[in-house]
């Protein structure tokens, strides 16, 4: 007893709270739940009339209560319960009846009950998608009506909810089962009928559902549907929907026609005449379509929107390709609004948008006078001296057709106009500058991308409505500098980039501009014959160079932004990396240009993977610039500017040198000259700086095991080359290379001789007469090795023996003259010796 007053209070609470909206939906139904499953706990044996009432009541409820927050399969129980206490109800009650009448009453009584929890239960099925079960709880629901005829308005409009649900779920034939359910129980009894209008919007539905279903399957039914419909009440909505189905059936215009002639006393809406009007155009009803457009005015003479009658007619004239029609409809409109009949200002917008659209056709169909033509229309309608941001972009669109017309006068006015109207606008700005770049005015130009970019930076707040998005200002300045470029104003087109560099945060969208325009003036460097290429190019390096290196900061930059991925970062730099090599090349008669774009080859390649292709890509650029360094080091410059050019390649090579440790782990380089190249580019670098660490560096070199005769012959020329003076590491080379000539398994005469001509004439300078006697034998021993070839070849060069000859006996006759006989003997001696090996000229000397 105690549990069951409990359930009860809780119950009584629930009601009472849920009426002031403290508990939720789902909260009273948890504590329905709570309080009919305690009841239910304390059934007995033979519970009394009241209780089976109670318990019929609560489990109704709970179970509606679970159906209606979307849990129908909690309900199923209750209800079921509720059905069990409904029939107990009624065996209590015959149990207690006294004759045939009192079982009526009750029956009807528990009919009541029982008509309730059937639709409940059909709306539980009908949400679990069980539609046999939905369907036969409904017939039984209509069965019991006509015993319950009060019930049938309720038992219609379930159906009807259950027609809206299957429609919008797109299960049409279900559907169209229940929409048919609803509309014949509505009929059942006219007294408690839900009435015509309700009837003709089940109709309507109904016909909707055949519509939509499959309309050339079900299009009788549809038509019978909207016309039952509409014989029910007559609607605008039915009338649409009618029109509708007619066009889809491919009905003639006599039928369409006939359909319309239905509705003409009925009351609608000017928006619904128009509608009808449009969706009758749209499906290629012009005759029938325009002479119902035609008749709309008459109905609505007195209404303030009859523009939009108007602007419906130029908008299907101008679909359909009547543009002649259109423009008589236009000037009419146009004469109408200096004549008292304005359009309203939501009218008026709509028309000026629709010539805007028509003009832009035009525009990008390059007709231009046409252009023209829809943009005066739209300049009728504004007043003279009329200040309006609409005119402004209408004007800077009019000018930009002048000057695809080539009347730079007409365009200057029209930009004058947009001044005027919107003087801080970046778009006018931009026309500004157009103008200016096509009369080569420069300054003007100048000033006028100065104020792109400021106007870039804080585009106003009441920019007109049609402009693009928030990267307008960087899309502009790009397009500014790629005017430019094409016109030959690199100054122009450098500020328009800086500018741009400085405003464009999306670093795809930069890289997408710096590479339009690096390829757009190379195409027009490209383009001109060979003779003015290198012109071009050296005109344009300005331009390229701020390009690349703007390119590089950026691509610095763009490791902070999220949304420039690793690979894309990748990609730009190489293509970057590719077009400076190429350019580079292009540049072969100016070294300096060479030097710096491989130097930023080199840079851009340092944001690309470290693989084999890019570190030989970075050895090579690195060695390239070290070289142009060298080179330009040994022209004619002052020893300034060779100690800033010596030092430079020396810093190349560094890096270099340490790539190519990299590098020569990922495969085989014995034929590589690298090593070389970076030895002997060092060695002139470090000589000619007179760097201190020079010997140091040539120790590692004299204990190389397989350098090359050549290249100490050039480290011999090079410690001897001007600035500087190293003749102890030249002789030292010299001898080192002479050695290695003698190892040679048939030594090379000529080359031998060459490289003895050098060691003689570093250890022997001529003019000398007071020598050492070490440097003497020394001297005399390189003149035997000379005679030993001598004698055992025929190859050996005869201007080199004459040479040999001539040396001995000129240092015989100055050991003479300062009184060393003896010693002026040998040699003249030594000279005489080379004398028999001279072939033509020998004569000429004995």
């Amino acid at each position: 007893l105690q549990v069951e007053e409990s359930a009860i209070s809780l119950w009584n609470w629930t009601v009472t709270k849920h009426t002031g909206a403290v508990i939720s939906d789902e909260q009273r139904a948890k504590l329905r739940f709570v309080a009919c499953r305690l009841i239910w706990l304390c059934e007995g044996s033979d519970p009394p009339e009241g209780t089976i009432r109670r318990q019929i009541l609560m489990s109704m409820k709970t179970g509606k209560g679970w159906i209606d927050i979307g849990k129908a399969g909690l309900a199923d129980g209750f209800l079921e319960n509720a059905t069990s206490s409904i029939e107990k109800l009624y065996a209590k009650l015959r149990k207690g009846s006294e004759g045939e009448a009192d079982i009526q009453v009750h029956r009807a009584d528990v009919e009541k009950s029982l008509f309730k929890v059937l639709s409940y239960q059909a709306e539980s099925a009908v949400a679990q998608g069980d539609f046999q079960k939905a369907m036969m709880c409904v017939q039984r629901c209509k069965d019991m009506l006509m015993k319950l005829p009060k019930e049938t308005c309720y038992l219609s409009i379930l159906c009807y909810n259950f027609g809206v649900e299957t429609y919008e779920w797109k299960r049409y034939e279900q559907s169209s089962f229940w929409l048919s359910q609803s509309y014949d129980i509505g009929k059942m009894d006219m007294k408690y009928s839900v009435g015509k209008e309700m009837q003709a919007k089940v109709l309507r539905l109904l016909a909707t559902t055949y519509f939509e279903w499959d309309c050339s399957l079900y299009l009788d039914k549809a038509l019978k549907a909207i016309s039952l419909a509409n014989q029910e009440n007559l609607h605008p909505a039915g009338f649409f929907l009618k029109v509708k189905i007619l066009l889809r059936s491919g009905a003639s215009d006599e039928d369409i026609n006939s359909a319309l002639a239905e509705f003409t006393h009925l009351e609608m809406s000017l928006d619904f005449c128009l509608n009808t009007a449009k969706l009758l155009l749209e499906h290629g009803r012009e005759s029938v379509g325009f002479d119902f457009l035609k008749s709309v005015p008459e109905r609505f003479e007195s209404s303030p929107d009859l523009g939009k009658i108007t602007l419906l007619h130029i908008e299907f004239l101008l679909q359909n390709k009547r543009e002649l029609l259109a423009k008589q409809k236009i000037e009419e409109v146009i004469i109408g609004h200096y004549t008292g009949k304005q359009l309203l200002p939501e009218a008026l917008n709509q028309l000026h948008i629709i010539l805007w659209d028509r003009a832009a056709k035009h525009y990008e169909e390059k007709s231009y006078s046409e252009a023209l033509h829809w943009y005066n229309y739209s300049v009728s309608f504004y007043t003279p001296g009329q200040i309006d941001q609409n005119l402004a972009k209408l004007q800077r669109n009019m000018a930009s057709c002048y000057l695809h017309l080539k009347q730079v006068d007409k365009a200057k006015e029209a930009v004058k106009q947009a001044e005027r109207c919107d003087p801080n606008s970046i778009f006018t700005k931009f026309s500004v500058y157009k103008i200016a770049v096509m009369e080569n005015d420069t300054d003007k130009a100048m000033e006028a991308v100065i104020e792109m970019g400021k106007l870039a930076e804080k585009l106003s707040e009441h920019e007109d409505k049609l402009r693009v998005d928030k990267n307008t200002g960087s899309n502009l300045l790009s397009l500014a500098a790629q005017i430019a470029l094409e016109n030959d104003q690199q100054i122009v087109a450098i500020k328009a980039l800086e500018y741009l560099s400085e405003h464009l945060q999306d670093c795809r969208q930069l890289f997408a501009a710096l590479k339009c325009l690096v390829r757009l003036m190379l195409s027009k460097v490209m383009a001109e014959n060979a003779e003015k290429r290198w012109v071009c190019l050296k005109n344009h390096f300005l331009t390229v160079d701020m390009l690349f290196k703007l390119s590089h900061k950026k691509l610095a930059e763009s490791f902070t932004e999220e949304k420039f991925t690793g690979d894309m970062r990748i990609l730009e730099a190489h293509w970057f990396r590719k077009v400076a090599w190429n350019l580079a090349v292009q540049f072969k008669d100016s070294p300096e240009k060479m030097r710096d774009f491989f130097v930023l080859s080199f840079k851009l390649s340092q944001f690309c993977p470290s693989d084999k292709a890019v570190l030989i890509a970075q050895k090579t650029c690195l060695l390239m610039a070290a070289a142009i360094d060298l080179e330009m080091g040994r022209q004619q410059v002052t020893p300034s500017e060779q100690t800033e050019l010596f030092s430079q390649a020396l810093q190349h090579l560094q890096t270099c040198k340490e790539i190519w440790k990299v590098l020569k782990l990922t495969g085989d380089f014995a034929k590589d000259p690298t090593d070389t190249l970076l030895l002997l580019y060092e060695f002139e670098a470090r000589s000619k700086l007179n760097d201190p660490t020079l010997h140091n560096l040539m120790e590692s070199v004299w204990e190389q095991p397989q350098i090359e005769i050549k290249t100490l012959e050039i480290i011999a020329s090079l410690a001897m080359e001007s600035p500087a003076r190293y003749p102890v590491l030249c002789k030292k080379a010299l001898k080192s290379a002479l050695n290695l000539h003698r190892k040679q398994a048939v030594i090379d005469a000529v080359k031998f001789s060459k490289c003895l001509h050098s060691l003689i004439n570093i250890s022997l300078p001529t003019g000398l007469t007071d020598l050492d006697t070490c440097v003497l034998q020394e001297v005399w021993d390189y003149f035997e090795d000379a005679l030993s070839v001598v004698g055992s070849t025929d190859a050996y060069p005869e201007m080199e023996i004459l040479w040999l000859m001539t040396r001995a006996w000129n240092t015989g006759i100055f050991q003479y003259t300062v009184g060393k006989y003896k010693e002026a003997e040998q040699w003249c001696g030594l000279g005489m010796r080379f004398l028999n090996h001279l072939g033509s000229l020998k004569k000429s000397y004995e």
